[in-house]
């Protein structure tokens, strides 16, 4: 970033800085405190955790307006990474914020739009005049409830997003004197992936010892109704896939940041040092979807794991330690799985083709569901309560979630709003394929694309999208890949 000229910046009173500044800090610390408290609040699946990360997502949000208020009408341009951005990034950026408000939009207007009111007394629907060429809902009250997540998790997004690129004070004077170094990876996204990655781990490591203590209390103090014992639970959440989920989710992550810090900083230095603690938070997480006993999780997470070595293992600038580094975490984390995981998961596999004959039922049920709404779906929300409308028998079970969120989505959202859906995603991804406001370690692109790719993979046999915990994680990683690109000449 070129040192700007102080005759053409604008005259900014001191008093909007120090604001702004303090808005900047405020928002940093509450943005943190939800990737600390999202996993631990039992996965966020209780509605006071819920209403507690809203809260905060829309108090992040309003935060981000104040700010956004401070740059336009004070012409307030605080020092940021990527200003001005690449014309790509810009675009991308554009399009994904156009999703996120259409996205909005589409289910306000379902809602709005309801064609019908459920009663669950009666289990009966309550039908209402509507417009059946713009978006509705089966169930008005669901539609609005779920509205309200979906605000709290864009604000949240955008937020973070707008923080991460932020310059702090002293990066801010370095830009100014024109020092800061070429690739360099700036401290708040370094703060957001240790604490992500050291919270994984004490997760990991919190959900094997309560395994092997077997009480099935969540966190040693609660058990729940649902998957009461602790083989169906892992650390603080109730259902295990979610956990494998989760930490499938960060540990690919970790190991790409591990591998940038190797690129960026110099040799004997203490961050190169530290970075070393990043690879043993990777080998547990990587290590727990199999511990879990969750099938689909440690199918993935062994997935996961090939495909991560197969992409660090051939760079073709790193050097033979740092690459044997990657076997020994490969190593490492399938041992440790398999030693505390293996006899639990092993009948469970066997169970395998059971298992999907009977999530195959409940498939064809819903595809019927599919079928009768293909473009704006029941509305965001209303499976659960459509579900049983559709059941052939009161003896068919009647699931909350479908354990297939790609057929859940075009169940509930229609082509239409999955559509959208994978715009704001293709416009994640294609952000790795330009030149980004942050030159980033193409390998930490790629695992951060592998990241998600797990996730979705998960996505067909299982419900992360259902899962408040999991979805921020997924938006998190997802606003981190959207603040870099590739590099011209790094690997």
């Amino acid at each position: 970033m070129a040192p700007a000229d102080p005759a053409n910046l604008p005259r900014v009173s001191l008093r909007a800085v120090l604001w702004h500044n303090r808005l900047e800090a405020a928002s940093g610390t509450l943005l943190l405190a939800m990737a600390l408290f999202c996993p631990w609040a039992f996965g966020t699946t209780q509605p006071w955790a819920i209403w507690t990360m809203n809260v905060a997502g829309y108090a992040v949000g309003g935060l981000l307006v104040l700010k956004l208020g401070i740059r336009r009408v004070w012409r307030h341009e605080p020092a940021r990474w990527g200003t001005p951005a690449p014309h790509a990034a810009r675009g991308l950026t554009l399009g994904l914020a156009g999703a996120t408000v259409l996205l909005l939009g589409f289910t306000l207007i379902a809602a709005l739009n309801a064609r019908a009111e459920y009663h669950p007394g009666s289990l009966t629907l309550d039908y209402r005049d509507h417009l059946a060429w713009l978006p509705h809902s089966y169930h008005r009250a669901r539609t609005w409830a779920a509205l309200f997540d979906y605000v709290a998790w864009a604000a949240a997004f955008w937020a973070l997003r707008d923080w991460l690129l932020g310059m702090t004070s002293a990066e801010a004077r370095a830009a100014r004197a024109g020092e800061p170094p070429t690739g360099a990876i700036p401290r708040r996204l370094k703060l957001l992936l240790w604490v992500l990655a050291v919270n994984g781990a004490v997760l990991g490591v919190e959900g094997v010892i309560q395994r092997l203590e077997g009480s099935g209390k969540l966190l040693f103090l609660v058990q729940p109704r649902v998957n009461p014992e602790a083989i169906t639970q892992f650390g603080p959440f109730a259902y295990r896939s979610n956990a494998a989920q989760y930490l499938n989710l960060i540990w690919p992550v970790t190991l790409g940041f591990w591998w940038w810090v190797q690129q960026t900083a110099r040799r004997g230095t203490t961050e190169r040092r530290r970075s070393g603690w990043l690879l043993v938070c990777a080998i547990i997480m990587a290590a727990c979807p199999i511990i879990t006993s969750s099938r689909a999780g440690a199918l993935t997470g062994m997935a996961l794991l090939a495909g991560a070595v197969a992409i660090l293992i051939t760079a073709r600038r790193a050097d033979g330690l740092r690459k044997l580094a990657v076997l020994a975490v490969f190593g490492l984390a399938l041992a440790a799985g398999v030693w505390l995981g293996w006899n639990s998961l092993n009948p469970r596999l066997g169970d395998l083709a059971e298992g999907w004959r009977t999530r195959e039922l409940m498939y064809e049920t819903a595809r019927l569901i599919a079928r009768d709404h293909p473009v704006f779906g029941t509305g965001p929300g209303t499976f659960e309560h459509m579900f049983q409308l559709y059941r052939q028998s009161l003896d068919e079970y009647w699931p909350a979630q479908l354990h297939n969120d790609w057929l859940e989505l075009r169940l509930t959202f229609g082509w239409t709003g999955l559509g959208l859906m994978l715009a704001a995603l293709g416009a994640v991804v294609a952000h790795g394929l330009v030149r980004g406001r942050i030159a980033a370690s193409r390998r930490f692109i790629w695992l951060g694309w592998l990241a998600l790719a797990g996730c979705l993979l998960q996505a067909r046999w299982d419900f992360p999208f259902r899962t408040y915990s999991v979805v921020m994680l997924f938006l998190t990683v997802c606003a981190v890949l959207t603040i870099v690109g590739r590099a011209p000449s790094r690997s």
